[in-house]
């Protein structure tokens, strides 16, 4: 007969969820969480440093701290009423000892030893690790533990949001008159309207491109236009600048694979409004090779940070390159970057800062938390707009992600607003050889 689950929980969190999340212990409904005392170990060797990790092990310690005032760490104490939470602090006449079976005397292992400790002495529980380690649950699974992501965060990605479809059967006269006028009354339209969403009308003889504007309920017709010499190769990059261009939209996300132009389109546009802002400021995190700090590279900030930054760089480069060394329009992009009107730089370096009349692109999100994605949008100012790109199939982070990246978490959370638009890319317009690789590798 198989064995009957217990219907409360005991979620034992590791230092990879912390630093995810710190306020992960409230996410578990009415079940107890427990933490290892080995991961406060390791939090401690966080506290220190200006970026996100560092400051998800600053407030949960803080969080801790305001909670078991006046009590003892090592009982259970109160969530919020709730479940509770406590700190393992020792383990003793274990059944299985991690450190014996996996032979080696690590903080990994401690932490297993605590789940199986209270595995042992919490009995009318079930026991479940939540790690975003995927080798940590490995290990987990082959001591018997039952051990799973943290997933809080996560979205479906079979239901992602891709900011575009296509409306068949539509009335002849209605796309005459979007065309005719630019314009047309929403009502007009039978489909499903979404703000700023994006749509190809189709009647069965010809279609228009449109985007529905919330304001004004109304379908605008998207044309193909062009910023500062760079022209929409299809559909989907028409929609992008659309997007881009609108004052009305502050916040863009552009998603797909390389060589689909997100990152060239968003600088394009960009420079396009130049007189609209007073700064272009465009950033990228920086993960290091096998997930290092930079500061094992020679040299100072710049000289660390450059290699980082050649892409954005070379997407410039395209843009200056559309022009002649002796016409305006190449000499502008020149005099932008030398009144710092124009700004690469690694997102680590402009962390805590407020930002206002700037045109900020965040490329390569995909690399960022949820948590770090909400820091850099509550730090808009007026007359600011940011747009994150990025390839949610592509990322360099350990602890992220397809579901549960910064950039799939806002795709998904931002749907809807009035705020926002978002547009997948999928079409790759780099070269036939890079579209290929894109198919078959």
């Amino acid at each position: 007969m198989a064995k009957k689950k217990k219907s409360r929980k005991i979620f034992v969190l590791d230092t990879s969820v912390i630093l995810h999340d710190h306020d992960s212990i409230n996410n578990f409904d009415d079940n107890d969480v427990a933490i290892p005392i080995t991961v406060l170990e390791e939090l401690d060797t966080f506290k220190r440093g200006g970026d996100t990790k560092n400051y998800s092990a600053r407030e949960f310690t803080r969080m801790l701290d305001k909670l078991s005032t006046g009590q003892n760490l090592d009982n259970w104490i109160p969530l919020d009423g709730k479940g509770k939470f406590k700190v393992v602090l020792y383990t003793k006449n274990l059944k299985k000892d991690a450190e014996k079976v996996f032979m080696a005397n690590k903080a990994d292992h401690r932490i297993l030893n605590a789940v199986l400790y209270l595995q042992d002495t919490e009995n009318t529980q079930d026991v479940i690790l939540v790690s975003k380690d995927i080798n940590l649950r490995m290990k987990a699974k082959g001591l018997g533990i039952e051990a799973q992501d943290y997933k809080s965060d996560k979205v479906v990605l079979d239901s992602l949001y891709t900011g575009r479809h296509e409306v068949e059967h539509v009335d002849s006269g209605a796309l005459r008159d979007l065309f005719t006028h630019g314009v047309v009354d929403a009502d007009k339209i039978d489909t499903t309207k979404i703000p700023n969403h994006f749509y190809i009308l189709n009647d069965g003889n010809s279609s228009s491109l449109a985007s529905y504007n919330p304001h004004e309920d109304t379908f605008e017709r998207v044309e193909k236009k062009h910023c500062y010499g760079i022209k929409p190769r299809n559909s989907e990059q028409a929609f992008a600048f659309h997007a881009l261009l609108n004052p009305e939209v502050k916040i863009v996300t552009l998603q797909g694979v390389a060589g689909t132009g997100k990152t060239l389109l968003a600088l394009a546009s960009a420079i396009e409004q130049r007189n609209m802002f007073n700064q272009i400021l465009i950033a990228r995190p920086i993960v290091g090779l096998s997930n290092q700090d930079i500061g094992f590279l020679p040299g100072d900030i710049d000289s660390k940070v450059t290699p980082y930054m050649e892409p954005l760089w070379d997407n410039l480069k395209v843009i200056k390159n559309q022009y002649k060394e002796t016409e305006k329009k190449y000499k502008v992009i020149d005099k932008l970057q030398e009144d710092k009107k124009i700004v690469i730089s690694a997102l680590a370096y402009i962390r805590g800062r407020s930002f206002s009349d700037t045109f900020f692109i965040v490329d390569e999100s995909q690399n960022l938390s949820p948590h770090e994605i909400k820091t850099i949008i509550t730090r808009a100012g007026d007359n600011t707009k940011i747009i994150f790109t990025g390839d949610i199939h592509q990322i360099d982070t350990p602890f992220l992600d397809e579901q549960s990246n910064g950039l799939s978490y806002l795709i998904d959370r931002f749907k809807g607003q009035k705020l926002f638009a978002h547009i997948t890319l999928e079409k790759g317009e780099r070269s036939e050889l890079a579209n290929l690789a894109n198919e078959l590798l």
